[in-house]
């Protein structure tokens, strides 16, 4: 019973050796990075005549690797000065600042602040602002507010103005100035 064991383990052993030696079944990345290389300074020195060179040379009958052959003999894709094309173009329209380099204040839409205070009988009003976690924050005329790149624009005595600059589907940027107003208490 012991020797058949043994002689199992042996051979699930031999199994995995043999399945795990390193096979390749054709030309490695750096065999395709040499490639391209040599194809790239080929061009730089003949001034885009190497595709003419390496028609000739499958006419003439040279032989080449035939993995490299799929690849389209010659050409080399090159991006520079091209698109990336995984990127949104959307994306690439709109400049927006940073997530992290935005205030507390812009973390929000304006319809989820809310105005509780203003002090107007000073050389600069300020108005308190309650976010929707319950935290307070002074802001001035000039402050950003909102998600949509908003600025405080002015402070009455029972409101604060608001503008807001959108960008529509169209791509173009048009703004809007909202009045958020004091809230006065409910009760008695």
């Amino acid at each position: 019973m012991q020797r058949i064991r043994i002689a199992s383990l042996l051979l699930v052993l031999g199994v995995l050796a043999l399945a795990c030696q390193k096979q390749t079944a054709g030309p490695s990345v750096n065999d395709y990075q040499k490639q391209r290389a040599a194809i790239i300074e080929k061009q730089r020195k003949d001034g885009g005549k190497a595709q003419v060179a390496a028609t000739q040379t499958e006419q003439e009958g040279e032989e080449t690797d035939p993995a490299f052959a799929a690849s389209g003999r010659g050409y080399v894709y090159d991006p520079l000065g091209k698109r990336d094309p995984f990127r949104s173009f959307i994306l690439d329209r709109v400049t927006e600042r940073d997530a992290s380099a935005k205030g507390p204040l812009e973390q929000f839409d304006l319809s989820q602040l809310s105005v509780t205070g203003v002090v107007w009988e000073t050389d600069k009003r300020r108005a308190l602002v309650l976010d929707p976690s319950g935290r307070n924050y002074i802001v001035q005329e000039g402050d950003p507010i909102g998600k949509n790149d908003g600025r405080v624009i002015s402070i009455t005595d029972a409101s604060v103005t608001v503008r807001e600059a959108y960008v529509d589907f169209h791509g173009d940027r048009t703004t809007k100035e909202i009045d958020m107003r004091v809230r006065q208490s409910q009760g008695g």
